[in-house]
C-alpha cells in the first residue's frame, strides 16, 4: 500500500469526533507514516490549549494559525495528518489538502454527540443545545466534507481498527485513476 501511494500524505477531514485522531495514528503505523494532528501542533505553537486561543483570541485567528500549519505540513511527504473540523470552511486550505489523499469519516450526528457529550474541551460545543450545533455545523460543512477523494461512512459500532482498514481498502480505487484537482 505505502509503495502505491508513494508518499502522499493522506488528510483526514470530518467532524470533531469522528476519531481523525485515533484512526489517523492506526493509519500512519500500517502505512509506516509519520502522525500529525493539526489542533496538537497548534497548541505547542501557539503554547495554550485550542479552547484558549478560541476564548482569547478568537476562533478567525484559529483558523489563521490552522492555515499556516497545513501550509507547513502539506511540503512533508508520508505523513497521515488528522486536522481540525473546521479546516474545509477556508478555501486557502483545499489548494494544500489536494496535495494529499482527502479522507472524509463521516459518522453521524448521534454518534459524534454520544462521543462528546462529556468532553468540555470543544469550543464549538460550549452551546445551550451541543447536539443542534453539531448538527447545523455539520449541515454548514457537508458539502465542502464531501469534495474529498474518499468518504468513509462510520457506524456507531465500528472500532477504529475497523473504520482504518476500510481506509486502506478504499485507496487503491482512488489511485488507480491520475489524481486531477
Amino acid at each position: 500500500m505505502s509503495s502505491l501511494l508513494q508518499g502522499v500524505n493522506l488528510y483526514l477531514i470530518g467532524m470533531m469526533g469522528v476519531g481523525k485522531t485515533t484512526v489517523g495514528r492506526l493509519l500512519a503505523k500500517q502505512l509506516a507514516y509519520g502522525f500529525v494532528d493539526t489542533d496538537d501542533v497548534i497548541a505547542q505553537a501557539a503554547g495554550k490549549f485550542i479552547n484558549q486561543i478560541f476564548d482569547e483570541e478568537g476562533e478567525a485567528a484559529f483558523r489563521q494559525l490552522e492555515s499556516d500549519v497545513l501550509s507547513q505540513v502539506c511540503a512533508f511527504t508520508k505523513l497521515t495528518i488528522a486536522t481540525g473540523g473546521g479546516i474545509v470552511l477556508r478555501r486557502e486550505n483545499w489548494s494544500y489538502l489536494h496535495h494529499g489523499l482527502i479522507v472524509w469519516l463521516d459518522a453521524p450526528v448521534e454518534v459524534i454527540y454520544s462521543r462528546l457529550a462529556d468532553d468540555t474541551t470543544r469550543p464549538l460545543l460550549q452551546d445551550s443545545d451541543p447536539q443542534e450545533k453539531l448538527r447545523s455545523l455539520l449541515e454548514q460543512r457537508q458539502p465542502l466534507y464531501a469534495q474529498a477523494d474518499i468518504r468513509i461512512a462510520i457506524a456507531q459500532e465500528e472500532t477504529p481498527e475497523q473504520i482504518a482498514t476500510r481506509v486502506i481498502e478504499a485507496i487503491p480505487s482512488v489511485l488507480k485513476k491520475p489524481v486531477s484537482h
